[in-house]
């Protein structure tokens, strides 16, 4: 019995085809490119769902199909009439055209509110209640026909099945969704002009949808979430940390964290416990990849383990700070820029490898930090899960135990187990995890070096990164 699990990225679809055991059977891959057109970032509606069915076909050309669901990301729209045909392209999650109107909404909401109903911190030109009201105010020619407001899991969906519906997971960013009580948030809703029954019908995570060419479709969960299920992240105390591009934690709790106006960590409305909190950063393996591409691009990232290996914890006093796209956390300064801290004649090329591998380390530990939670183990995923000493830098400094996985397409895994748990596979989400789980490595801390290391990074950071500058 085979399920099907596909990734919606930024960029690509991935497709894993798992038997119930959770072994990996087939990989499909495809990318498209974005449309970049006078700063909008938009990508064909149609596209989406040609590139899905090519996906589809794919997997059942080599395989029989059971059931399967997709995970997307969160943030990307579609407006469509009442038919369900789109009225223009979608405007995916990175496009960030509403920025004045998030601006009002923040002036009329304030961050405070938006967080205690919807868990988002942040009130940026991303979300879709801001870019629905830029559409009310710049596209009237559109507005007027919409009779369907999709995001890209709920498109998909609709076009497999027929059924307008969505899950709570996906809406958690949408800025219209009380991740409180599981439901719409009429106030926002009414603020924005628009009503219930242009929204997808709310369904959980692993629900069952209908049927497309004889395979059972369900809903999956946002491409975080998903991940973290299939990384076996289902309960509190064990959480996910993907270093790729950026480093994004996923913590499962039944508690939402008291609003803190100098933290930005989103909490979102999870598909095992209640919520899930969100910290991140948007420079962790970039920094690593800049710094090679620039200083030393004749040489592998094997090599600049090895290099780091070389190297004594702590790099001799040389620190590196990876804010190269702002300071999310632990100090919000939108403005900050990485820098090197501390060079010496004596630093050489396996100490600016090694501080930038601690510097993410130190982050993971910051972030950690900001849980107030008991912490059994981080399962890591990512790129960064490769390297050996980069998870021993992480154990170390985290004085967490670190686990990798064999599984490589985590959200893939994700959404199938969710398709699984939609047909009665799996009993539970946690049965499922428990028995797929494949584990690859496990780094145990050893003696804590870098509890004085750490501190002093920390206080660094503040004097470089607080203050005026905050």
């Amino acid at each position: 019995m085979n399920l099907l699990g596909l990734d919606f990225g930024t960029t690509s679809l991935k497709a894993a085809v798992f038997n119930k055991e959770g072994q990996c059977l087939f990989v499909h891959e495809e990318a498209y490119e974005l449309i970049h057109n006078d700063g909008f970032i938009e990508f064909d509606a149609k596209e989406y769902l040609n590139i899905l069915k090519r996906a589809i076909k794919a997997a059942t050309d080599k395989f029989s199909i059971y059931a399967m669901a997709i995970d997307t990301q969160c943030e990307t729209i579609i407006l469509a009439d009442q038919s369900g045909n789109p009225l223009c392209n979608a405007v995916v999650w990175l496009d960030d055209r509403a920025k004045q109107q998030a601006l009002k909404i923040k002036e009329d909401f304030g961050n405070r509110q938006v967080y205690e109903v919807t868990g988002q911190c942040d009130i940026s030109g991303i979300w879709p209640a801001c870019k629905l009201l830029w559409f009310k105010q710049n596209r009237p020619d559109i507005w007027k026909k919409t009779g369907k407001i999709f995001l890209l899991e709920d498109y998909l969906l609709y076009n497999l099945t027929g059924k307008f519906v969505t899950q709570k997971t996906l809406q958690s960013s949408s800025l219209y969704f009380d991740i409180v009580n599981g439901c719409w948030w009429k106030t926002m809703l009414d603020y924005i002009g628009i009503s219930e029954d242009m929204l997808p019908a709310l369904y959980d995570s692993g629900a069952y949808v209908g049927d497309y060419n004889g395979i059972h479709i369900a809903t999956s969960a946002m491409d975080q979430a998903a991940g973290a299920i299939g990384a076996g992240v289902y309960k509190e105390g064990v959480i996910s940390e993907m270093t790729g591009t950026a480093m994004a934690i996923f913590s499962p709790t039944d508690n939402m964290p008291l609003y803190h106006e100098d933290i930005i960590v989103p909490c979102h409305y999870n598909a095992t416990t209640k919520y899930a909190v969100m910290p991140w950063m948007p420079t962790a393996g970039m920094a690593l990849k800049w710094f090679k591409d620039c200083f030393m691009y004749d040489m592998t990232y094997a090599q600049l383990d090895m290099l780091a290996k070389d190297a004594p914890p702590g790099s001799d006093g040389l620190m590196f700070f990876p804010h190269l796209c702002g300071s999310i956390h632990p100090i919000l300064n939108p403005h900050a820029k990485g820098s090197f801290y501390g060079i010496g004649l004596a630093h050489k090329q396996e100490h600016f490898v090694r501080a930038i591998l601690e510097s993410i380390a130190y982050m993971l530990k910051s972030c950690i930090a900001s849980l107030e939670c008991d912490l059994d183990a981080i399962h890591s995923i990512g790129g960064s899960a490769k390297s050996d000493i980069w998870c021993r830098i992480k154990a170390d400094v985290t004085q967490k135990k670190i686990i990798t996985l064999k599984e490589r397409e985590p959200a893939c895994k994700g959404s199938a187990i969710l398709a699984g748990l939609a047909t009665g596979v799996y009993s539970s989400v946690g049965q499922a995890c428990e028995k797929t789980l494949a584990t690859d490595r496990v780094i145990l801390p050893e003696r804590d070096v870098y509890a004085g290391l750490y501190e002093e990074y920390m206080k660094i950071n503040e004097k470089i990164y607080g203050g005026e500058c905050k």
